[in-house]
This record gives C-alpha cells, sequence and structure tokens, in this order.
C-alpha cells in the first residue's frame, strides 16, 4: 500500500511542479526514448500506397539489419512541439543528455530566452534511470554547461504511459512511419518530420551520428560530492542538477 500511496503523491506533486514552472514561464518537458527501429527490409504494420510489390523479412532477424534507428523524444508541452534525435549506437545516459542539449540548442534557448531552470518530466528507467548515477553525472555535467538548474521528476515504476510524451507526440510519429521499409536514418529522418496534428503538433528530426559506449561507470569521487540535490519529498524521483559555477 505503501507504493500506491507514493505513486499518488508523486503524481500530485507532478501536477504542482507543472503549475509552478508555468507560473514562472519556465520550460517543462516530457523526454523518452522511442522503440528502436531496425533498418532494412523488415514488415512494419500499416498501409503503403505503392505499384510495386514489397518483399520483407517476416521476422526481425538483427543479423538482417544495415543499422538501426534510435529515436530519443523531447516534448515541449507549453508549445506543443516534439523534437527528436536518431542516434545509431546505444541508448545510454549520455545520448540522452546529448539530445537535451541539442534541443536546448536548436529550440529551447529561443524559446525561452528568459529561462534559468527546466523541469524535465521521464520514466524512471531506460537511459534516464532513477536507479543508476550515470544519468545524474551526466545530467550534471550538462547542467554545469548550459549554466541552468535541471530539475527532474521521475513517473513512478509501470506508470510510463503517463508520461506526456508517450500519448502526444510518440503515436502521431508512429503514424507518420507506418507501413514504409526503412532503411537509411536520412529516410527515417523525412518520415517523422511529417509529423502534425490539427492541434499543431510540429517535430523538428536531427541525427547524432556518435558512438556510445555501454555499460559505463560514474566517476569514483561522484558520489561522495555529488552536486546533485534530492528533495525532501521522494528524493528517488525528484531531484536537481544545479550549476557548480
Amino acid at each position: 500500500m505503501k507504493d500506491v500511496a507514493n505513486r499518488n503523491e508523486q503524481f500530485e506533486n507532478i501536477e504542482r511542479l507543472k503549475k509552478a514552472f508555468a507560473e514562472q514561464e519556465q520550460p517543462i518537458i516530457s523526454m523518452d526514448t522511442k522503440k528502436k527501429e531496425l533498418l532494412g527490409d523488415f514488415y512494419r504494420a500499416g498501409t503503403v500506397y505503392t505499384q510495386a510489390q514489397i518483399e520483407a523479412y517476416d521476422h526481425d532477424f538483427s543479423s538482417f539489419a544495415q543499422g538501426k534507428a534510435i529515436p530519443h523524444g523531447i516534448y515541449d508541452l507549453t508549445h506543443n512541439l516534439g523534437f527528436i534525435t536518431l542516434g545509431n549506437s546505444h541508448d545510454t545516459a549520455e545520448f540522452a543528455c546529448d539530445s537535451l542539449r541539442l534541443w536546448w540548442q536548436q529550440q529551447g534557448q529561443d524559446l525561452y530566452p528568459n529561462a534559468h531552470t527546466l523541469l524535465i518530466l521521464c520514466d524512471g528507467g531506460g537511459s534516464n534511470s532513477s536507479r543508476h548515477y550515470v544519468f545524474k553525472q551526466a545530467l550534471q555535467a550538462l547542467a554545469d554547461e548550459l549554466g541552468i538548474t535541471i530539475r527532474i521528476a521521475h513517473y513512478p515504476p509501470y506508470t510510463s504511459k503517463y508520461n506526456p510524451i508517450d500519448h502526444r507526440l510518440f503515436p502521431h510519429v508512429t503514424r507518420a512511419c507506418q507501413g514504409v521499409l526503412l532503411h537509411t536514418l536520412e529516410q527515417v529522418k523525412s518520415l517523422m518530420e511529417r509529423t502534425h496534428t490539427q492541434q499543431g503538433l510540429r517535430v523538428a528530426v536531427h541525427i547524432l551520428d556518435r558512438l556510445y559506449e555501454t555499460g559505463k561507470k560514474v566517476v569514483d569521487t561522484f558520489k561522495d560530492n555529488m552536486p546533485i540535490q534530492f528533495d525532501d519529498f521522494l528524493p528517488q524521483w525528484n531531484y536537481c542538477a544545479i550549476p557548480s559555477a
């Protein structure tokens, strides 16, 4: 019952944070990594209009793939804008923070010229795991570089469907790519950039061609001298990376 109570309290806390950031006109974003797509002649659900016969594998054997596309998404709740970074290596904490840096450089700093803090809503697993310090280390380095405070609010376990990006951005991106055999990152980029809705959703897509190493560990001294500030309330899900300078 305690876990259920904590989940409810965290949802209420997220709503309080969103309201406070909106009142201060500070950015509120939701981020997550969409399902990895293998590049090659792999069957994908959906309908595509063509006069030519299309042949595809009926199983997704990675050994047949020509590569992979890893879409890391960021959704701006205030402006109803999506930003997707396409990687071709691994979904790591470094990749997530590089995607966040790209969003800030390409969109965020122009949309929020007076921003001094940033609220990120995200799941508790994957590249932005609430349990792994490697994400916190990469996040702190990014906060130092950008000079803004980055506040994290994780959704409780098994509640990722409530993360705004998972129902406001990703389903529309999936629809824009349905039925098409994906062969190159450039093709995936072109398809995802077509994503739009009648409510004004638009999506920018960037390719990040960089090799990411899996299994990296945090610096030995990071935990002892960690500048991350954890909230008194549910600190496992709520904390801030504050610029050191």
